[in-house]
């Protein structure tokens, strides 16, 4: 049974689409495609995924990787610094797929190869402007610390370095977007190059939905990982990588009471449905944007209609006053999500158009 409160919907036919225009991009740049699942962190959206020739995935836990593995995906990176209280769930996984694994110092490695009693692979991860983790140029002492443990181990195989240009998410163009993935590959390609990495010897991975929606090459990079264009969201229409008729998700919620005088509404849809993660549109903070949630006319935006506050529960619509003056308790309307990852997760669990109850991690 559906239930009464708020929904994430999603459509199985757009999804579909985008899956193959990002993997056929991939093939056409000859690169490997390995998405990110962390955004829909489904099984059965997994399927749709390896219908379309997918074999090799990344994930954000090595907890999100045993939930895949239980479904036969066997080569799995966990795209998260390694976290060596997990040495028993790292063991369990190595012993059954191809695991890899992100490292940025020479101490972690050190204490895993204590740790490890099956093979495994190892991603360096390289920081090329985010600043959220990973190796800068003036770390390549360190760097190449990483790469002599490794070659003297039996068990940790280094594979390349890896990079997450999540600063792509906070430009104002798509030509500022295509400027941060130039540089962030360019910096993975000299930072392997001053370490003395012949490129025949290791592959080097971006991930970044941005970035791989709007590029059609990728110049010295071995591997792409995006994760958010299986869904797309407001963020990404606004940023210019998607249209509308592209984004997959849409959260419906319950209007529980309408406020003509302020031009507002309320619905069933707060902070612990679609995350607090907002944008700006012109000058308005928005937490998402609604829209047609009928399957003719999916994801076509209310102009001027967003969501413009949310606490736990509530969310406040403003709208221009002919469609608040439309809207009545008890009846559903859908919004564009802003982050459609975090809005899957907090949800955990979502449907089909048709009614179809989709499983989460």
């Amino acid at each position: 049974m559906e239930p009464a409160g708020p929904r994430y919907l999603i459509r199985e036919d757009i999804c579909r689409e985008n899956i193959r225009t990002m993997a056929d991009k991939a093939s056409s740049a000859g690169v490997i495609f390995r998405p990110h699942f962390k955004t829909h962190q489904s099984r059965l959206v997994a399927r749709w995924f390896r219908d379309a020739g997918v074999t090799r995935i990344t994930v954000s836990s090595l907890g999100m990787a045993a939930y895949f593995q239980q479904d036969g995906w066997d080569d799995i990176t966990v795209a998260f610094p390694v976290n060596l209280l997990e040495a028993g769930l790292i063991n369990e996984l190595a012993a059954k797929i191809r695991l890899g694994l992100l490292i940025e110092d020479g101490e972690t490695a050190s204490s895993l190869l204590r740790k490890l009693k099956y093979p495994a692979e190892v991603y360096i991860k390289i920081d090329t402007g985010y600043h959220r983790t990973g190796l800068e140029k003036r770390d390549l002492p360190e760097l190449l610390r990483i790469l002599e443990i490794l070659d003297k181990s039996s068990l940790l195989t280094y594979r390349g370095m890896i990079t997450h240009a999540g600063n792509t998410y906070s430009a104002s163009s798509p030509g500022e977007i295509r400027r941060i993935a130039e540089s962030s590959m360019q910096y993975l390609t000299d930072i392997a190059r001053e370490a003395g990495i012949p490129s025949s010897k290791h592959l080097l991975s971006i991930g970044d939905t941005p970035s791989c929606s709007l590029l059609d090459r990728f110049p010295g990079m071995g591997e792409i990982r995006p994760g958010n264009f299986v869904f797309y969201d407001l963020m990404q229409k606004e940023l210019g990588t998607c249209s509308c008729r592209q984004i997959a998700a849409m959260m419906v919620c319950p209007v529980v009471a309408v406020h003509p005088r302020r031009n507002q509404a309320v619905i069933y849809g707060g902070a612990v449905h679609f995350s607090k993660e907002r944008i700006l549109v012109g000058e308005k903070t928005v937490y998402g944007q609604m829209a047609s949630c009928q399957p003719g006319s999916w994801a076509e935006p209310t102009k001027n209609g967003f969501l413009v506050s949310l606490s736990q529960e509530h969310g406040i619509l403003e709208a221009p006053a002919t469609v608040i003056r439309a809207l009545k308790p008890g009846t559903t309307i859908g919004f564009l999500p802003v982050h459609a990852c975090l809005t899957a997760n907090l949800m955990r669990g979502y449907y089909l158009v048709s009614g179809q109850a989709v499983d989460h991690f």
